[in-house]
């Protein structure tokens, strides 16, 4: 007779009587595992912890080199913007100069303009005072205007006739 195993019976249930045999081929697959490992790391001259490290050094001198630069940068930005500090206090100093200059021009301006309304009203005033002697004195015929060197004759007939009555 032929004695079957029942179905429900797991399959390590088969191996369950020789656990050395398990354990030895386990083992043999690690050994495999670990060696096809360190060969192919030999082959191909690369190992991954010697790259980690040298892509983390690389990263810290990165990180250093960025760092350097944001400094470099940080104090080239303080220097522009003490550059423009200083730049716009020249600029306030010569906004308050000018202000200073307009206001001392509109105050002159306003002197003059009052001086100049002054004036006018005195002119306005001798103008009225001269019309109103003018009007007060009588209408007289303008005097008679003596002849100028120049307004003698020129021909010599009028200057000889002129000086012989001036003799006789």
């Amino acid at each position: 007779m032929i004695e079957l195993t029942p179905r429900s019976a797991s399959p390590i249930a088969r191996f369950g009587g020789q656990p050395i045999a398990i354990a030895a081929v386990a083992l043999v697959i690690v050994v495999l595992g670990v060696s096809s490992i360190a060969l192919w790391r030999a082959y191909t001259g690369s190992a991954p912890e010697t790259d980690r490290a040298v892509a983390t050094r690389q990263l810290q001198a990165r990180t250093a080199q960025a760092s350097e630069q944001l400094v470099e940068k940080t104090k080239g930005l303080e220097a522009t913007q003490q550059e423009s500090i200083d730049q716009l206090q020249v600029v306030q100093d010569q906004l308050t100069t000018v202000r200073r200059l307009v206001a001392a021009q509109q105050a002159d301006t306003r002197k003059l303009s009052e001086q100049v309304g002054t004036l006018t009203e005195a002119i306005e005033g001798l103008r009225q005072s001269f019309a109103s002697v003018q009007a007060s004195e009588p209408a007289a015929s303008p005097a008679p205007r003596k002849r100028s060197v120049k307004a003698a004759p020129r021909s010599s007939r009028a200057a000889t006739r002129s000086r012989a009555k001036a003799r006789g």
